[in-house]
């Protein structure tokens, strides 16, 4: 059996089972846990072990006994309501949906989860009108993020079963996530940017790129998709999944990108800008950042699920402006 398969329990208990990987061998059933349910926290798991809410092999074990691997594990995980979000009837795009997930498009603008100043409004609050059930689910479903102010996928767990497979693929990389940006500079050929990051010395706001051993590993692979006198598009993709990375990446091979508030520098105009550049780089105010492609495997029926967003509206204004100033420039 796969981490992750389920089946229901009750109003408020799950069944989930799941055999240890042969990989885990030696290492705490506590510590196994965590590995194989990242979706709950190691309190939680070692309270259930101690409860027999998590058996090996049927058998209650202390959470300090070592496993074998290939062992089979029954968690019978209790569900937590979301009680600091509220359902709230906002509307979102769904480029994908069935019974275990979802695949949204994000508009820029709409914060993700609950916060400082943000308790409503807010993605969780949509999915929780959309789907009461989401409630029971850790973050309300959600097992990544974007940024405020960035565009395009996410996918959303809809069942147990489903968030730990999706949380899984994810650490181990397995998900395929595309973005396009507009960077300042025109950029001459792509690469990849491998640089740790972590928080900022000073500023508690922001990320940064900080010296191996300090941060978390961080890779982002890039590509010119097109170039102009001043500015370039590029496609990027991510083998990680860090705070900021491709805004904090793009900035560390100094080509921030367009609009970014936290990252993107001093605003300056390239020389001899059209009016019409001018007004669009004055007027865009976010990063111009979008998540256009996302593909990963089913978490129930292995399948692939292939999903793509067209680039929103505001970033094809802007596109659409610096293709006609390098026009213009070269006439």
């Amino acid at each position: 059996m796969n981490p992750g398969a389920s089946h229901s329990d009750d109003s408020e208990h799950e069944l989930l089972e799941a055999e240890v990987p042969l990989e885990l061998a030696g290492r705490r059933f506590d510590q196994a846990l965590a590995e194989m349910f990242p979706e709950f926290s190691r309190s939680r798991l070692t309270e259930w072990i101690k409860t027999g809410q998590a058996l090996l092999d049927g058998e209650t074990v202390k959470p300090r006994d070592p496993v074998r691997g290939g062992e089979a594990v029954f968690l019978r995980a209790k569900t937590e309501i979301e009680v600091r979000s509220l359902p709230e009837a906002i509307d979102f795009e769904r480029v994908y949906e069935d019974e275990d997930l979802l695949v949204i498009n994000k508009p820029a603008g709409l914060v993700v989860h609950p916060g400082a100043g943000n308790a409503s409004g807010t993605l969780v609050n949509a999915l929780l009108h959309f789907d009461p059930r989401m409630a029971e689910l850790p973050r309300a479903g959600i097992v990544h993020r974007l940024d405020k102010d960035t565009s395009g996928l996410m996918v959303v767990a809809r069942s147990l079963r489903a968030h730990a497979a999706l949380v899984e693929q994810l650490s181990e990389r397995e998900v395929h996530r595309q973005y396009v940006a507009v960077v300042v500079g025109p950029m001459i050929a792509g690469g990849t940017v491998n640089a740790p990051i972590g928080r900022h010395p000073t500023d508690r706001l922001r990320q940064a790129v900080v010296k191996e051993g300090q941060g978390r590993d961080a890779v982002t692979h890039y590509r010119v998709r097109e170039r102009f006198r001043a500015h370039t598009v590029v496609e990027c993709r991510l083998e990680t999944g860090r705070t900021h990375q491709i805004r904090v990446h793009m900035m560390h091979a100094k080509h921030p990108l367009i609009g970014d508030p936290l990252y993107g520098g001093s605003f300056k105009l390239p020389k001899a800008a059209t009016p019409d550049l001018a007004e669009a780089l004055r007027a865009f105010k976010r990063q111009a950042l979008h998540a256009e492609k996302l593909e990963f495997e089913h978490p129930v029926d292995g399948r692939t699920v292939s999903t793509q967003a067209a680039i929103p509206p505001d970033m094809q204004a802007l596109i659409g402006a610096l293709r006609a100033d390098t026009a213009a420039f070269k006439g």
